[in-house]
């Protein structure tokens, strides 16, 4: 008799309990019974390969269980009913989902199952196809078919070898017989040979003939060699080789630092970090360790492997072979995949740990190691992103110099594809997490920290050095003088600017920033910002002529503080421009996001996130669009490829507007379309403003209207969906009134209680708060009155009820007339008309007939406005910071001028609306501005002096200082435009970045300006006096932030011609000499430029930082990735790191040096008759100091 099988119940059971609390798939389904027609209902759950069943879904023991590997499951057919019952039941029957699981063995009765829903039904299926392992019993049988057949080839392979090897051993046997048989023949021939007697010895003329000669034959034979290996040399394929060559030995050696960058990492901080983690009280856990290093050490022990190879291959120069490593090298490329896609969370790991103040301590002890050389952990973190297309940069340069029947070329082109197909990920990562790490680098660079900068959605703007002027109570200037050296240098400010915040810092003598103890942080929600004085305020007017309309006020509001007013200074006009488009910017974005809230949840009872979220355009990717997983400012995915009209429907959708995308559209929307098209499509939006908006959200917005919105929405002609429609009467501006440039993120209004009426007015912060203006009669329907509670009493706000959306002011109230607080959250005043009520008197004008019902609580009018904002913003941003677009396109220049024109004829237009079209219209139709910087030819021109100075006569500052202005005047006249395309780089280059090639020419001028001047002396106590001079010369552009002019001569220095001078070299002192090495530590180019970098990152402007490290980042990027994707998408990642390269640039271009110009020194300068060319300077130094013998 057998006996029955024993199994551990206790761990089926616990199986059970796992399945029941974890279970891949549970529910109710139908079981067939023994019987033929007998079904009954069980609750099933899978768990791996087990599949349970239980009497009911609170069962804690199983009914029964089955072993689900080497199953299948297949759909079955309803079984046929009998016509007993009643119809309704056959036909639910029937719709059952039937299905049946046939076990691999014999002896298993098939698991016949059914389920109410054909969904679920299918569900099961796939679960229990997954849980039978079918897939990997298959892949098993491939790979077992696969193996025999290797195995046989292995076999048939051994066979073969050993036919090979008895051949072998054959031919040996053959050599050797014949080997002998041609010794035997040598000796017979020796014997046959006949006997020769001695002859006499030759005649000595004989022998010096014969002497003389070999010595011509071996002279010929020599020079005719010489000659071979000299043309050779000359030769374009020697010269591509030496090439080639030096691009490898630059390769080893970058190389070598990246190595050393990754044991930094890896020895520095993430081996000390593990150890931290498993410390008693660890700051930081391992698991966080993890997500920040990612697989940083394996990367590591991947490139060590590589130099290892490049070094042996070094060791068999001149024959470089590199083919082979790439190949070795690409399969396993794709650990940097997993570091890019992950790179981003790494970031924002760092971020959340860096709030811990024992983590963030003992990172900034690692970080103070001297092996950093003061870099932060995210530099490090950074390296690896950049590394892929370093090689294929490497690449091309390699093909250009390899013939194309190299026996490497073929390889060369393989491993350059592969690697731009992985560096078209990388470039999206890297453009996705560039926010993260500019936040994280200013917050580093802030002394006691700044927690806001650790939100990830806070995007930075710009930054730049402005002087805070001293101010008194009640916001009043105090009365300081611009000029005063006192209140440039204590006043100064480093400022940054974020989407949702305003830091003010001051700069210590080491770099380090210091946060304002009042004032430092500034959150834009609390602010507004005042462009100019009101002209009614005696000392504003006083202060705007005092210092020449450069300064601007920002009047802040805190809750739980006393307001009040922070006064900056421009530098020069076109920079107050540039912040002031920035900060109304980022104002006019938190008020719009705040207006397009009100408005959309006024009535449709949706939430704009939710309505954001609900809209599948913004989120999911489609076949014109795919979304990246950063989130802006505005909480909505980063667009990382789009088609053209995807882009221009984000730049004109009313409901939110991120800055930095504005930013990255205007700088680079030549590359993917043209201005015309632009401004077509923000006409567009201002003539049909609904069409920006999409159908959905339409639909939620007027659901709750008690008028038929629905036949608008079908009828596309209808009078509601254009500009042309009947409007109510146009509204009534006082001329009297003095408007006031300000962008409000509170709206400032007064309220006369007493008689029920609403009292519109706009105060300044240097105004009085209780200020009036006429009082506008009310409608007779008003049930609720707004109530403005002035600055001054900011302690009694707590008592009211606030009835606002985020936007809306602290000190905004609604209340009933008499007195008690509002407790529905729906007034029947409106926000979104209070909105249009206090907007409509923000230029000090009362509108009488604005108490029109229909004009208040229309919706449709609301969204004109926000769309005639909208343009108005976008073009403002255009004109004031793309200035050369207008100036070079006067076609467009006139579009624009008609588009603004019939904005000012629009009857419903706000005065805030119309002072900035206005504004804007000044802008454009200046054509000359006032603070129009000097250009290089206007200097030249002026610098018309019957004798220039001599080299002697000059002292090193004056030469600095005029040649930081030449370098700075060449490097602010680059349009950005010539950024684009890498046109530096084209045949056509001239042509195509003339200012670009200038700046080259201009450098590579002055170098040679200062070899040519340390040539032309012929003692060496003269050369070492000049080189010392010139050294000099190089640290005082230094100490001005001249960097292009540091590096302009110690290039100079060591040109060959002059470092090849040991006598005169021994002459200059050894403090010269330090100061030498010191100077080109900070130019240096290795690690792409990392000290010059820093150096930039820790100095105020204005500086002129070397063209060449941003040629090089914008190469980087350009290289492998293309502007449109396969499929014809922009691609908006790369665009965005363009971007931020660009803004980088433009900052410094924009803060001019307050130097004066000396014609003189000018004339000396930019002499050219005192240059040299390369090849007499080197003869004069062969000639100076003549090579040694060997």
């Amino acid at each position: 008799m057998q006996k029955s099988v024993r199994y551990n119940e206790g761990h089926a059971l616990y199986l059970a309990f796992l399945a029941r609390k974890e279970g891949t798939k549970r529910g109710f389904l139908s079981k067939k019974a023994a019987e033929a027609s007998r079904w009954h209902e069980k609750w099933f759950a899978l768990y791996q390969n087990v599949l349970f069943y239980f009497e009911g879904e609170q069962s804690g023991r199983p009914a029964g269980m089955y072993l689900l590997e080497g199953c299948s499951c297949e759909r079955t057919p309803a079984p046929p009913r009998t016509t007993a019952g009643p119809a309704g039941a056959r036909d639910a029957l029937d719709k059952q989902y039937y299905f049946t699981v046939l076990f691999g063995h014999e002896g298993q009765k098939p698991l016949e199952l059914r389920c109410e829903e054909e969904q679920a039904g299918k569900e099961w299926m796939e679960a229990i196809h997954q849980a039978s392992y079918a897939d990997i019993l298959i892949e098993r049988e491939v790979l077992m078919q696969k193996y025999i057949h290797l195995v046989q080839i292995v076999e048939t392979e051994k066979i073969a070898a050993n036919q090979l090897r008895h051949q072998l051993e054959d031919q040996d046997t053959e050599i050797e017989r014949l080997k002998s048989e041609i010794v035997a023949l040598n000796k017979t021939k020796e014997r046959m040979r006949p006997y020769h007697s001695h002859q006499e010895d030759e005649d000595p003329d004989i022998k010096k003939i014969k002497k003389v000669q070999s010595f011509m034959r071996g002279w010929l034979c020599r020079r005719k060699w010489k000659t071979i290996v000299q043309d050779y040399i000359c030769s374009p394929h020697a010269e591509s080789m030496r090439k080639r060559n030096q691009i490898v030995f630059t390769m080893v050696e970058a190389e070598t630092e990246y190595v050393h960058q990754l044991y930094i990492l890896v020895n520095g901080f993430l081996r000390p970090l593990r150890m931290a983690a498993s410390s008693k009280k660890p700051p930081i856990s391992h698991d966080d360790v993890s997500s920040i290093f990612l697989n940083s050490e394996t990367i590591m022990f991947l490139h060590e492997i590589f130099h290892q190879g490049l070094k042996a291959r070094l060791a068999n120069w001149p024959t470089l072979v590199l083919a082979d490593l790439f190949d070795i090298l690409l399969p396993m490329l794709n650990i940097y995949q997993e570091f890019v896609r992950n790179h981003q969370y790494s970031l924002q790991v760092l971020a959340n740990c860096k709030q811990n103040r024992d983590f963030d301590k003992l990172l900034k002890q690692y970080e103070a190691n001297p092996a950093c050389e003061g870099r932060m952990l995210e530099t490090f973190l950074t390296y690896p992103m950049f590394q892929i297309p370093r090689y294929i940069i490497t690449l091309h340069e390699l093909l250009a110099h390899t013939p194309h029947e190299h026996v490497e070329r073929k390889s060369l082109e393989f491993a350059k594809s592969k690697l731009e197909e992985l560096s078209r990920v990388m470039h999206d990562e890297v453009s996705d997490t560039e926010n993260i790490r500019k936040n994280l680098a200013i917050e580093r660079m802030i002394v006691e920290g700044c927690d806001i900068l650790l939100d990830t959605s806070q995007t930075f703007i710009r930054q730049g050095s402005l002087i805070q002027v001293p101010s008194v109570e009640r916001g009043k200037l105090s009365k300081v003088r611009l000029g005063s050296l006192s209140l440039k240098k204590e006043g100064e400010r480093q400022c940054f600017l974020f989407t949702k915040h305003f830091l003010i810092c001051t700069r210590s003598s080491g770099g380090k920033l210091h946060l304002l103890k009042t004032g430092g942080v500034l959150s834009l929600i609390e602010c507004t910002l005042i462009e100019e004085p009101d002209a009614s305020d005696d000392d504003s007017k006083g202060s705007g002529h005092m210092f020449g309309h450069l300064d601007f006020k920002i009047v802040v509001e805190p809750p739980d503080a006393a307001p009040f007013t922070v006064v900056l200074l421009a530098p020069s006009r076109q920079e107050k421009a540039a912040w002031m488009s920035d900060i109304s910017q980022c104002v006019d974005n938190i008020r719009c996001n705040g207006l397009m809230t009100i408005v959309f949840e006024e009535n449709s009872k949706v939430t704009v996130p939710h309505m954001i979220k609900s809209d599948a355009r913004l989120h999911k990717d489609d076949t014109d669009i795919c979304f990246s997983k950063t989130l802006n400012s505005c909480k909505v995915p980063q667009i990382r490829y789009a088609s053209v009209e995807r882009l221009l429907e984000r730049l004109t959708d009313l409901r939110f507007l991120s800055i930095d995308f504005l930013n990255t559209f205007l700088h680079t929307y030549r590359i993917f379309t043209t201005a015309a098209v632009v401004l077509a499509k923000l006409s567009d939006i201002y003539k049909r403003p609904f069409t920006s908006i999409p159908v959905r959200s339409l639909e939620l917005f007027f659901a709750a209207s008690p008028n038929n919105r629905g036949e608008h929405m079908v009828d596309g002609k209808s009078p509601r969906l254009c500009r042309k429609f009947s409007s109510p009467p146009p509204l009534a501006v006082s001329r009297t009134s003095s408007p006031v440039r300000a962008r409000k993120l509170s709206l400032t209004s007064s309220l006369n209680s007493r008689i029920g009426a609403l009292d519109l007015t706009t105060s300044s912060s240097s105004s009085s708060p209780t200020s009036h203006s006429p009082t506008a009669s009310p409608p007779p329907h008003t049930a609720a009155v707004l109530e403005s509670a002035p600055a001054d009493r900011a302690g009694d706000s707590t008592e009211l009820s606030p009835c606002r959306s985020p936007s809306t002011p602290r000190h905004l109230r609604y209340r009933q007339p008499g007195g008690q607080v509002a407790d529905s959250p729906h007034c029947s005043v409106s926000p979104a008309s209070a909105f249009a009520i206090a907007t409509a008197a923000a230029g000090h004008g009362s509108p009488p007939g604005f108490n029109n019902t229909e004009r208040t609580c229309d919706k449709e009018f609301i969204i004109r406005r926000t769309a005639t904002n909208r343009v108005l913003n976008v073009l403002r941003h255009w004109v004031s910071k793309h200035a050369q677009d207008f100036e070079l396109n006067n076609e467009l220049k006139m579009n624009v001028l008609n588009l603004l024109e019939e904005v000012l004829r629009d009857p419903d237009l706000l005065p805030q609306e119309r002072k900035a079209t206005a504004n804007i219209l000044r802008a454009l139709s200046q054509d000359d501005q006032d603070d129009i910087h000097l250009k290089l030819e206007d200097i030249i021109q002026m610098t018309d002096c019957p004798k220039a100075e001599c080299f002697e006569t000059l002292s090193a500052m004056e030469l600095a200082e005029q040649i930081t202005l030449l370098d700075h005047v060449v490097f602010r006249s680059i349009p950005y435009e010539e950024f684009l395309g890498q046109g530096w780089m084209k045949l056509d280059k001239n042509e195509r970045t003339p200012y670009i090639m200038k700046t080259s020419q201009h450098f590579n001028e002055m170098s040679n300006l200062v070899a040519s001047q340390i040539m032309n002396y012929a003692d060496i106590s003269s050369r070492a006096n000049a080189i010392e001079k010139w050294v000099a010369v190089a640290d005082i552009c230094r100490c001005l932030h001249n960097y292009n002019g540091v590096l302009e001569i110690t290039a100079a220095l060591n040109r060959s011609a002059i470092y090849r001078l040991k006598k005169t070299w021994a002459k200059v002192s050894k403090q010269t000499k330090a100061l030498m090495e010191k100077l080109q530590k900070t130019v240096s180019s290795e690690g792409r430029f990392k000290n010059l970098r820093e150096t930039l990152k820790n100095c105020n402007p204005p500086a002129v930082p070397y063209l060449g490290m941003y040629l090089t980042d914008l190469a980087f990027i350009e290289e492998g990735t293309p502007n449109f994707t396969e499929e014809g998408l922009v691609n908006f990642s790369k665009m965005r790191m363009i971007s931020h390269i660009i803004r980088e640039i433009r900052q410094f271009q924009q803060t001019a040096y307050r130097i004066d110009q000396q014609p003189k020194v000018i004339q000396y300068l930019l002499d050219k008759a005192l240059i040299i060319d390369e090849d007499t300077l080197y003869e004069l130094s062969l000639k100076i100091e003549p090579r040694l013998p060997a």
